[in-house]
């Protein structure tokens, strides 16, 4: 990511992805690259922030207009494949938090 997702006036949804990977690409470089393209085109989707430390572990903040677009997005067929990829080579660990933004700040030079 090179930027703050810009984001509409609160309220919004943010579903926050915290992992942390194991060894190896195995293709995960590739298939990140197609989700975050793929998700860009779903229905309430806002944007995306991502960070991987140097230990391998990262968190993925995706915002979404409401609960129903995070929940289209998590039983799309193409990000399902994905999430069985993670689970079986990917990820030693991960959770998801799902969250309403209320409020947001944000200072710019």
């Amino acid at each position: 990511m090179d930027s703050i997702a810009k984001t509409p006036q609160p309220p919004y949804y943010a579903a926050i992805f915290t992992s942390e990977r194991n060894e190896g690409d195995r293709g995960y470089e590739k298939m990140g690259a197609k989700m975050l393209e793929l998700a860009a085109k779903q229905p309430g989707f806002l944007g995306v922030e991502s960070v991987r430390d140097s230990q391998g572990v990262g968190i993925t903040v995706s915002y979404w207009e409401s609960l129903d677009a995070i929940r289209s997005w998590k039983h799309h067929e193409t990000h399902q494949v994905a999430q069985e990829k993670g689970k079986a080579e990917w990820y030693k660990s991960y959770g998801l938090r799902v969250c309403k933004v209320e409020r947001d700040y944000f200072f710019e030079m």
